[in-house]
C-alpha cells in the first residue's frame, strides 16, 4: 500500500454532487432492510431531510476558519474497500472487504515508517466490519458471524519490527468451550428462523459493530441478527445475549461511561439499554428514540456522554441531548449538509466528524447555545466514505499555536469504498 500526496488543498466550497439515489449495496443493512430502503429511496431523496426536526446549522458556514486544513496524504494500493479504521498508540489498523487486517504508522509524514504490514491476510475471506483494541488484544468483527481475537506480542512502537508473526489469532467467539457448555440443555437454544435453532451464544448474521466498556472488562457486539451480546474480556465467555433487541439489523452500538448502551438499527430506531443491578444483572430497555425516517447507520457519543449523535440514510445527523432532569434523551435538532446517506460518525474533543455516501467528510463544531457550525467540507474520495477515526495532533500543537494563533490541531482518517484512506490535517482556532 503506497502513499501519494493529495494534489489539491482543502476546498471550502463543496463541488456539485449529482442527485443519483443512494443504492445501499454497501450499507450495513440486512436483506430485508435493503429491500425496504430501495422501495422508499425515490421519495426519500426528493423530500427535505426530516422537516419536522429543526436545523442546528445556520445558513452561512464558517469554513474560512479552517483555511489551512488540507489533505496531508492518501494511502493507496489496497485491493478492496476500506470498511473500518481504528487507532492504537502510533498505529492505524484497517479492516477491508476481502478480510485483510492491515497495520501502518498513523503519521503520514513519517516516510521511513510509512508502509503497511498485513496482520491477517484473508484468513476467513470475510469482510472485517469493526476493529477495537485493548492492551495486547485486537478484536475484529466479521461478516461470517464471528468475532476474532488477536494477540499482539510486539509492544514496540516501531512498525519496522512488526510483522504477521506478532499477530496470532488466539480465539474465535463464541469459543469452543462456550459452545460445548450450551449444547445439552434445551433452554440454551433459540429459534433463529423457521425450523432452525442454535445456542444463544452464536451470532447468526454479520457482526456489524464492537465496543469495549469503560472499565475495559466487557466487549459488546452488535449484529444484523437483531441481537447484541456481552463478552467477558478476561476469558472470552459470552455472559448475555439481548435477543430481538430490534426489529431489523443492528448497525451501530455506543457505550457511555455511566453504563448506558445505545443501539442503532435499520428499523429506524435507537434504543437505550441499562444493566439492572441485582441477582439477574441483565440489560433492560430504558427508552426508544424515534425520529429518523430510514436506517440508522452510525452513532457517536460526546466525550462526557451527555450528547448522542445519530446518522442515517435520511441524510441528517440528529443531535440528542439529555433533558433538564438528566434522565431522558431529547431531540435538540439536526445537522444538515450531506446530500446522501450518513455512513459513519466520530467525535474528537468538541468536534463531530461525519462521512457520507456523497463522498465527502464534514467537520462540525458546537457554537453558542444549541447551534452548530460546519467548519469544513473535505472532498477528494471517489467513493462513499465508509469509516472514520480522529485524534488530537500533539506533534503539531506547538507549531500551530505559533504560526496561526491559539488553537488545536487534529488528524482525521477517512476510509472509502474507493479503496483509499485519506489523512486530513485540521487546525481549529
Amino acid at each position: 500500500m503506497g502513499k501519494i500526496p493529495c494534489p489539491l488543498p482543502f476546498q471550502s466550497k463543496q463541488k456539485s454532487i449529482n442527485s443519483d439515489q443512494f443504492h445501499p449495496i454497501y450499507s450495513d443493512l440486512s436483506s430485508s432492510s435493503s429491500l425496504s430502503l430501495s422501495r422508499s429511496s425515490s421519495s426519500l431523496y426528493s423530500q427535505p431531510s426530516l422537516p419536522s426536526v429543526p436545523s442546528l446549522t445556520p445558513l452561512s458556514t464558517h469554513s474560512e476558519l479552517l483555511s489551512n486544513t488540507f489533505c496531508a496524504s492518501t494511502f493507496t494500493g489496497l485491493s478492496s474497500s476500506v470498511f473500518c479504521l481504528s487507532l492504537a498508540g502510533k498505529h492505524l489498523y484497517t479492516g477491508t472487504s476481502n478480510g485483510e487486517i492491515l497495520l501502518r504508522n498513523k503519521d503520514p509524514l513519517n516516510q521511513e515508517k510509512n508502509h503497511s504490514i498485513v496482520v491477517a491476510q484473508k484468513q476467513s475471506k470475510s469482510s472485517v466490519k469493526s476493529i477495537v483494541i485493548f492492551g495486547d488484544k485486537l478484536f475484529t468483527a466479521h461478516q461470517d458471524h464471528k468475532i476474532r481475537v488477536w494477540k499482539i506480542d510486539n509492544h514496540d512502537d516501531d512498525i519496522e519490527a512488526s510483522n504477521q508473526n506478532y499477530y496470532k489469532c488466539i480465539a474465535t467467539l463464541p469459543t469452543l468451550n462456550d459452545r460445548c457448555m450450551r449444547l445439552f440443555s434445551a433452554k440454551n437454544y433459540v429459534e433463529v428462523r423457521r425450523h432452525k435453532k442454535c445456542t444463544w451464544v452464536h451470532h447468526v448474521d454479520t457482526v456489524s459493530a464492537l465496543a469495549i466498556s469503560s472499565d475495559n472488562s466487557l466487549l459488546y457486539s452488535a449484529s444484523w441478527d437483531r441481537t447484541f451480546k456481552i463478552w467477558r474480556i478476561s476469558d472470552f465467555k459470552c455472559l448475555e445475549s439481548v435477543w430481538n433487541a430490534h426489529d431489523d439489523a443492528i448497525n451501530a452500538i455506543a457505550l457511555s461511561k455511566n453504563g448506558y448502551v445505545y443501539t442503532g438499527s435499520a428499523d429506524m430506531k435507537i434504543k437505550i439499554w441499562k444493566k439492572e443491578q441485582g441477582e439477574k444483572s441483565i440489560h433492560t430497555l430504558i427508552a426508544t428514540l424515534e425520529k429518523h425516517k430510514s436506517s440508522v447507520n452510525a452513532l457517536a457519543l460526546s466525550t462526557d456522554g451527555s450528547v448522542l449523535y445519530s446518522g442515517a440514510c435520511d441524510r441528517s445527523i440528529i443531535v440528542w441531548e439529555k433533558d433538564s432532569g438528566g434522565d431522558k434523551m431529547v431531540v435538540s435538532g439536526a445537522l444538515r449538509g450531506h446530500t446522501k446517506a450518513i455512513l459513519c460518525l466520530c467525535v474528537v474533543d468538541d468536534l463531530v466528524v461525519s462521512g457520507s455516501a456523497d463522498k465527502t467528510v464534514r467537520i462540525w463544531k458546537k457554537g453558542i447555545g444549541k447551534s452548530y457550525s460546519c467548519l469544513a467540507v473535505l472532498e477528494g474520495h471517489n467513493g462513499p466514505v465508509k469509516c472514520l477515526t480522529a485524534s488530537l495532533d500533539n506533534s503539531n500543537s506547538n507549531s500551530n499555536s505559533n504560526d496561526f494563533g491559539c488553537g488545536n490541531s487534529y488528524v482525521v482518517y477517512s476510509g472509502s469504498l474507493d479503496c483509499d484512506i485519506k489523512v486530513w490535517k485540521i487546525w481549529v482556532p
